[in-house]
C-alpha cells in the first residue's frame, strides 16, 4: 500500500476525492495537507476557519499539515513554501501527492509541474469523471456538506449558507457546474461515511468581500457528537 500526501481544501471534491483514495484499498494517507492565509486565519476562496479544519482533519482521524501563505502572496512565495514542505514529506520516502481536481487541466498541469521539482507523482482520483453524476454520487454517498462561498457573478446570494444536497443542484442555473469546478461556488464538508464523528458548527454572518464573493462565515461549537451519539469535548 502505496504512503500518499492529500491536499485538502475540506470541500466537497476533496472529500470524495479522499474517500475514493480509501475505498480503492490502494493507498495510505499519510497526512494531509492544507494551506491557510496569514492574517485571515482561513482556507482562502472557502472562508472555512482554522479550527474547523482541524475539527474535521480528527473526525477523518488522519494527521493534518498546515502551510501558510501571505494574503495576495506571488506564485513564487507559494510555490517556495510548499516546496520545502514537500521536500520533507519526500526525504520521509513519500512520493505522491493526491489532489481533488476534476476537469480543468491548466491547474493539473501546474500542479504536475510543481511535484516534479522534488520528483513527486501527481495523483487525481476523480479526474474526467461527468460533475453531473459526481455531484450526486457524493450526495448519494452520504457526505454534508454546506455552501460557505459563491461568486455573485454567476450566482445570487441566497445560495451561500445552504446545504449542498438535491435541492441546492436542482436549482443551480444550466450555467453553473454542479460541483462549482469553475469557481462558482466553494463549500465545507462537515460529516460523511469516512467520519467518525459530524464537525459541529453554527452559522455565522453573511459578508460580501471584494464587491464579488459572499461568504456565510462558520463557527466552530464545543462539543462534537460521536456516531454513536456519546458526546466529547471539541
Amino acid at each position: 500500500m502505496s504512503e500518499i500526501i492529500f491536499t485538502s481544501s475540506g470541500g466537497k471534491d476533496s472529500m470524495f476525492a479522499l474517500y475514493t483514495l480509501q475505498q480503492s484499498g490502494m493507498y495510505h494517507i499519510d497526512r494531509l495537507l492544507t494551506t491557510i492565509t496569514e492574517g485571515y486565519d482561513r482556507i482562502s476562496m472557502h472562508g472555512v476557519r482554522r479550527q474547523l479544519i482541524h475539527q474535521q482533519a480528527r473526525s477523518l482521524r488522519i494527521p493534518l499539515d498546515i502551510v501558510e501563505i501571505p494574503k495576495d502572496s506571488s506564485n513564487e512565495e507559494y510555490e517556495q513554501r510548499m516546496g520545502k514542505t514537500l521536500l520533507r514529506y519526500k526525504e520521509r520516502g513519500i512520493g505522491s501527492v493526491a489532489f481533488g481536481d476534476l476537469f480543468l487541466e491548466d491547474v493539473r498541469a501546474y500542479r504536475i509541474k510543481n511535484l516534479s521539482k522534488v520528483s513527486m507523482d501527481a495523483i487525481f482520483p476523480l479526474w474526467g469523471q461527468a460533475t453531473s453524476l459526481l455531484s450526486r454520487a457524493f450526495i448519494n454517498a452520504g457526505f454534508k456538506a454546506i455552501v460557505t462561498c459563491v461568486d455573485s457573478h454567476v450566482l445570487d446570494r441566497s445560495f451561500v449558507g445552504c446545504d449542498y444536497d438535491g435541492k441546492f443542484l436542482d436549482e443551480l442555473p444550466d450555467r453553473v457546474d454542479p460541483c462549482g469546478e469553475n469557481g462558482e461556488f466553494h463549500s465545507f464538508v462537515y460529516d460523511g461515511p469516512n467520519f467518525s464523528y459530524p464537525v459541529r458548527f453554527e452559522k455565522g454572518r453573511i459578508l460580501l468581500k471584494n464587491n464579488r464573493f459572499w461568504y456565510c462565515d462558520l463557527i466552530e461549537t464545543g462539543r462534537v457528537m460521536k456516531k454513536e451519539g456519546v458526546e466529547e469535548d471539541g
